[in-house]
């Protein structure tokens, strides 16, 4: 198809149903997701509710003292719940364990956790609760809509094992990560596979969601980057201090997606970050801008005038505009000849079926004399990775080029395989 304004417009049209069509599906997936849950952990205080009731029916009070009851009266309830995060058992292992009888001693292979072992006479009763399961053990599922379930969940939280506050980084990893979404993203749903890869390799991570519509309610709070990317620069750059401030370290990582690798890029260079920053991973990034979204503006602008509709080519967002090539805002993040501040390790991670960063080299910019500048494409390599624009931050073979971007201490090696658009 020849390379027009028309043939973008056309291109822009097809993809926005089929993107829709795609979350609206995972979204559907995720409600189901958030519904067994629910009906999973009512199922499971109602059994442990009944057990508890036979046991004290039977004689057995919580925490009877050593002289109202005999030894051989002792009864001991546990109820085991599997962490939301931990990896599947089989197909016939039971998701509860609740067990009754005599209490003997403690039995650490069921993963109960024992209330009290003072003695044959005590009354216990033990329970696994979510947060008990190790970091290191949550399970990595490289879908980029992953983490819309953890939204829907807990609406505009954190997923598990970020934002630790007052949890200080391993003497391994002492640099803290922060991971910076896309337009429409948000710290959860941009995430769902970077957070548990990066946590399970002892990583201190971090998600905030910026550039939110003012005063907007759920779910649309949940959608960030809507803002003058240099109002979210500021925004991203009060949560690094933030970071700093807790951890103590002098610096952070960052990885970025989409308009997440410009943000770091302004505040680092125009705000005052340029010395908050040790290493900075993009995954699509679009230095340079692109030219995906000009012929869907301008025809959108016609559109708006022929029906007498302002602003119809702003589409509700406005650091769209901005990440258009030639805007003023990139003509500011280049100057001085280049999107780059030197002393920050920049690695920037492109496909070449990306359909939003139009074309993908925007990001392959080279590094000047003094620049520390990695560019890598993903199918380069690898053939059979269709990462588009979405799927990149699903990919397992982008993560894996992320981890080991970031990790000073272990090189995973980086898979090679088949990579579906849309989800990774």
């Amino acid at each position: 198809m020849p390379n027009s304004p028309l043939a973008h417009a056309l291109g822009d049209a097809i993809a926005a149903p089929i993107r829709l069509a795609t979350v609206l599906q995972r979204s559907i997936a995720a409600l189901d997701e958030v519904t067994g849950d629910a009906v999973r952990d009512a199922a499971t205080l109602t059994l442990a509710a009944t057990e508890r009731s036979a046991a004290v029916a039977a004689g057995a009070s919580a925490a009877p003292s050593r002289a109202e009851t005999p030894d051989d009266a002792s009864t001991t309830v546990a109820v085991t719940l599997p962490g939301p995060d931990a990896e599947p058992a089989g197909p016939d292992a039971p998701a509860v364990h609740v067990r009754t009888g005599p209490h003997g001693p403690a039995d650490e292979s069921d993963g109960a956790s024992s209330a009290s072992s003072a003695g044959a006479a005590d009354r216990i009763v033990s329970y696994s609760a979510p947060e008990l399961v190790p970091h290191k053990h949550r399970r990595v599922d490289y879908d980029f809509f992953s983490g819309i379930a953890p939204e829907i969940r807990n609406p505009g939280g954190t997923l598990r094992g970020a934002n630790l506050w007052d949890s200080p980084p391993s003497a391994e990893r002492p640099v803290p990560v922060v991971l910076v979404h896309g337009t429409a993203g948000g710290g959860q749903t941009n995430w769902g596979p970077y957070v548990p890869l990066l946590t399970n390799h002892g990583f201190s991570v971090f998600t905030l969601t910026y550039g939110a519509i003012p005063g907007s309610a759920w779910p649309v709070s949940a959608m960030g980057g809507m803002r003058r990317i240099e109002d979210s620069a500021a925004e991203f750059g009060a949560f690094v201090e933030r970071v700093l401030d807790a951890t103590g370290a002098p610096r952070v990582d960052v990885v970025g997606h989409s308009q997440g690798t410009l943000v770091p890029g302004y505040w680092a260079k125009h705000l005052g970050g340029a010395d908050r920053i040790r290493r900075y991973v993009s995954l699509a990034p679009l230095w340079q801008g692109t030219r995906a979204f000009a012929a869907l503006r301008g025809t959108l602008a016609t559109v708006g005038m022929r029906f007498g509709v302002a602003g119809l080519d702003v589409a509700a967002s406005l650091s769209i505009p901005q990440m258009i090539t030639g805007s003023d805002f990139l003509t500011e993040l280049w100057s001085g000849g280049t999107p780059y501040v030197a002393g920050i390790e920049y690695t920037n991670i492109s496909t070449r079926h990306d359909e939003f960063v139009v074309p993908y080299t925007s990001g392959q910019v080279p590094g000047g004399p003094d620049m520390d500048v990695t560019n890598i494409v993903v199918q380069e390599g690898c053939p059979a990775d269709h990462s588009d624009h979405l799927g990149i931050c699903g990919s397992r073979r982008a993560a894996t080029i992320v981890l080991n971007a970031l990790d000073d201490i272990d090189q995973t090696p980086v898979p090679v395989g088949f990579v579906p658009p849309f989800f990774g």
